[in-house]
């Protein structure tokens, strides 16, 4: 993967909705659940806008704490408007932690790749796409390898 931040900047400006609603949420979260099943990932997977969950789904062999950490990754994308892989790899970049720089605690807010931003083309972020379970670079991995096949299909 490539994690340059130039090129994290250009997922998130290709991987945009023309729309999203609750069924877009339901037919997007069920292809995460399908890719995950079929490879045996132990994943929880969140797709919320800024007011409400639309889809939450939980694999055999996750915990709790995946909770905990979408939570703190959706508070983190909400928060700067950018996916939390870009975000923590800036930090790293720069060398300073997000205490440092923003003097929010990494308790509440998790700079750590899985959470995108549900971007409308000509609105801006509405929520948030996140998974929790895997590596940080896998979990971001997911999220854009599924965002981009489910906009293929879409289109």
């Amino acid at each position: 993967m490539n994690d340059s931040l130039e090129a994290i900047l250009r997922q998130e400006e290709e991987l945009q909705f023309s729309s999203f609603n609750e069924h877009d949420a339901w037919k997007l979260g069920s292809l995460f659940v399908e890719r995950a099943q079929s490879a045996a990932l132990a994943i929880s997977i969140d797709i919320s806008t800024k007011d409400k969950i639309l889809f939450h789904y939980s694999c055999l062999g996750t915990n709790p704490d995946n909770e905990l950490w979408i939570a703190r990754k959706k508070n983190l994308v909400n928060r700067f408007g950018h996916s939390s892989w870009y975000f923590g790899q800036k930090l790293k970049r720069d060398g300073v932690t997000l205490e440092e720089r923003y003097y929010v605690s990494e308790r509440d807010y998790a700079p750590h790749g899985g959470c995108f931003p549900l971007a409308i083309k000509n609105t801006g972020i509405i929520g948030t796409i996140t998974v929790s379970g895997l590596p940080q670079e896998e979990d971001h991995a997911l999220v854009v390898e599924t965002i981009a096949a489910y906009l293929r299909e879409k289109r």
